[in-house]
């Protein structure tokens, strides 16, 4: 039976992350209320039940379509990854990853700490044949839709295979999201010059022209950091560390930028005026920038998908990964991975 015609089965991690459970149940509840068949999914919800069952009897949307298993331990996020992996067996994390062993849950959802959480899944899951290493994947606001990055931290070095790896992996997981899309892989660089780059870059490169032919997506070469919110494709791919720093320049800049942007529009008179006669404009423009609409890193490279929310989200923000998981789920995700990766 196709994907989209039977019921998805995902399995959550209700304790972590910030304000959990409260923002998780919360934002299973969101996510409910938008998708209205209930025979479309199925939720194994991990977590302590003297701390859950209350707050689920409160959900008005999320009824009937759950399964609550106790686990009483919780991975902090500040333990290192070591550290809690000694303890982790057997918290929300662990049960919520192994229940796609034991329960054949199709993906998994945590807002915990992300070093333990993929470690974990590495741990549990198998990898697919012929990849040596997963890698973590985000979506990016474009001028028009959304690009896709990958790797955004799982490796901090990478060789050429694994980059090509990526690429297979990342053009199928844009797929499964965006099945509409054409398919447009490039490799982050210092410039966009054939010359320029590593010896591991240029190995890469010259492999994706030639695997181009293929198929499985159009190969456009080298952009620069400058271009990864831009048209010209839209699965970019780097090694963890740069696609780390990426990430974490791109979130501090529209922090910045919204944050002075309020102080311009409230700090003088004339200001508030402006702001109220823009008002339309600027809330377009901020949720251009509101980062619970890119909620949900994939971790791709596993037999089975897991999702990663940011900790730090709130419940809309963790609805919204909900989302990805479904998206990635119904897309067939793993089955176009493989036909790719041969």
């Amino acid at each position: 039976m196709a994907n989209q015609d039977k019921t998805i089965k995902i399995s959550i991690d209700l304790m972590g992350g910030d304000n959990s459970p409260d923002k998780t149940l919360e934002g299973i509840d969101l996510f409910a209320k938008r998708y209205k068949n209930k025979n479309d999914y199925f939720f194994y919800l991990f977590g302590d039940v003297n701390k859950v069952e209350k707050k689920i009897k409160s959900l008005q949307y999320l009824k009937s379509n759950y399964k609550l298993i106790d686990t009483k331990i919780v991975v902090s996020n500040e333990l290192s990854p070591m550290s809690a992996l000694k303890k982790g067996k057997g918290s929300s994390m662990w049960e919520s990853i192994h229940s796609q062993i034991s329960l054949n849950s199709d993906v998994t959802l945590s807002a915990g700490n992300t070093g333990v959480f993929l470690i974990m899944s590495k741990m549990i899951l198998k990898m697919l044949d012929g990849i040596d290493r997963p890698a973590l994947a985000g979506l990016w606001p474009t001028n028009t839709s959304m690009n896709l990055v990958l790797d955004l931290g799982a490796n901090v070095e990478c060789s050429d295979k694994n980059l090509i790896d990526f690429s297979e992996m990342g053009s199928a997981l844009y797929k499964s999201i965006f099945p509409d899309k054409e398919i447009k892989v490039s490799l982050l660089n210092i410039g966009s010059e054939e010359l320029k780059g590593t010896e591991t870059l240029k190995n890469a490169h010259a492999k994706l022209k030639i695997l181009e032919n293929m198929g499985d997506f159009k190969f456009v070469g080298y952009i620069e950091g400058n271009q990864i919110m831009s048209d010209i494709s839209n699965v970019i791919v780097t090694d963890g560390f740069t696609g780390n720093v990426a990430l974490k320049t791109a979130e501090g800049t529209a922090n910045f930028i919204t944050s002075e942007l309020k102080k311009a529009m409230m700090g003088s008179f004339l200001g508030k005026i402006s702001s109220l006669l823009n008002i339309s404009n600027l809330k377009k423009f901020k949720k251009r920038l509101d980062p619970r609409l890119y909620n949900g890193a994939i971790f791709v490279g596993l037999d089975t998908p897991v999702v990663k929310s940011h900790g730090g989200i709130d419940y809309i923000g963790f609805s919204n990964s909900l989302d990805v998981c479904n998206r990635i789920i119904k897309g067939n995700l793993i089955k176009k991975i493989k036909e790719n990766i041969k």
